[in-house]
């Protein structure tokens, strides 16, 4: 069986890339935190944008990625940068962490710090520690049953419901079939299209639970904003694509899964269970980097993003493959994307042979190999919301 080599944790699955992740708990921690990380070799941050004046539950889908970006397989260890005043307080996030994972993590209070100066050097301090630490650590090799694998589409065309999504659909079966998991996500996007996913549900139950995510989806755009979500989707970008409506682009997003019948459906950012193994759903919006977000907290250890008109995304603990299905849109933005999926449509390839060409590059990407946007340092994130600032 094949397999790659990956970072042991001594829980769940096993990392394939060791970074500091040091999280600021809300937007008001955000920079400090950047600075922090870019003086440590081996530290990663983000911009977080929320974290504060929200609702309870908008607050705790802001607890829930905070606390699986910890989580994550990728992640070794953790420093927990806030102002001190913000919704998601320091303390209840590392309470929060501890109760999944037992990874080591440290705390950074601005306000009890002394402010920002003080702030820095304390949480440089915490974060050379744990780089050293982490450094000493050696790969080992882990079987394929060890995968959590993301699928993303983004800035689509009728070439990714042709060919790059199909060839993601095929690595996805290939993948569960060796014993591994894939989420496929954008629960928009299933509009049109849920009823075949919830037909190949492991059980009604499951089955149900497909259906009724893309209807509170719906219902939800309407009761808050009174529009339809068709009147946003697909985007303008998409239809200067070529793609004409909801339904068509719905019927080629869900190729991303497969074939393969939907084990489980989990909610947005939600920690995936290390034993799950086949093909499960992820409630998350069309939005790709808020997407991207949830199935990072979920616990991906990487993600296959097929783009038909081009997208320069990453993500800061989960490296990002992008494919096109589009000849022009793969020489235009070889930059950005690390796959050529157009051979399928210009005959070059079959779908099978794309699939096993993508398999390696994932391989190879999970033993070290540094995606595009992971060099170009391409990190955005957004997380999902429930309503606007209090």
């Amino acid at each position: 069986m094949t397999g790659f080599y990956g970072y042991r944790r001594s829980q769940g699955r096993p990392g394939i890339r060791n970074y500091v992740l040091v999280l600021p708990t809300s937007v008001c921690a955000s920079d400090v935190a950047n600075i922090i990380a870019n003086q440590v070799d081996g530290a990663v941050s983000l911009h977080n944008q929320v974290g504060c004046s929200q609702v309870t539950s908008d607050l705790e889908m802001t607890f829930d990625f905070e606390v699986g970006f910890a989580a994550n397989p990728n992640v070794y260890a953790v420093v927990l940068v806030s102002l001190g005043c913000e919704g998601c307080q320091c303390d209840e996030v590392a309470k929060r962490i501890a109760a999944v994972t037992d990874k080591p993590v440290e705390k950074v209070i601005i306000q009890e710090a002394g402010g920002t100066l003080r702030a820095v050097e304390q949480g440089v301090r915490y974060a050379k520690q744990f780089a050293a630490e982490a450094a000493m650590m050696q790969k080992e090799l882990f079987p394929i049953t060890e995968l959590l694998l993301a699928t993303e589409c983004g800035g689509s065309d009728p070439t990714s419901g042709l060919a790059a999504n199909v060839v993601i659909g095929a690595l996805s079966d290939r993948i569960i079939d060796e014993g591994a998991a894939t989420i496929l996500s954008e629960t928009p996007e299933f509009i049109g299209g849920e009823h075949l996913l919830a037909e190949r549900a492991v059980t009604p139950e499951v089955g149900e639970k497909v259906l009724d995510i893309v209807h509170r989806y719906e219902a939800y755009v309407k009761r808050t904003s009174g529009e339809d979500i068709r009147s946003g989707n697909p985007t303008p970008g998409n239809k200067a694509g070529g793609i004409t409506t909801l339904e068509e682009k719905s019927l080629g997003c869900i190729h991303k899964g497969g074939t393969r019948p939907v084990m489980e459906v989990y909610d947005y950012a939600k920690i995936i269970p290390a034993d799950q193994k086949g093909l499960v759903i992820m409630d998350t919006p069309g939005n790709d980097p808020s997407s991207l977000t949830g199935m990072a907290a979920g616990g991906a250890q990487i993600c296959v993003f097929s783009t038909g008109r081009g997208t320069a995304l990453g993500n800061p603990i989960m490296p990002v493959i992008k494919l096109t299905g589009n000849s022009g849109t793969f020489k235009k933005m070889e930059d950005n994307i690390d796959f050529d999926a157009s051979r399928y449509i210009s005959r070059e390839k079959t779908i099978e042979e794309l699939r096993d060409e993508l398999y390696d590059l994932v391989l190879e990407t999970m033993c070290g190999r540094t995606t595009k946007s992971e060099s170009l340092g391409i990190c955005e994130i957004a997380v999902m919301r429930t309503c606007n600032y209090v």
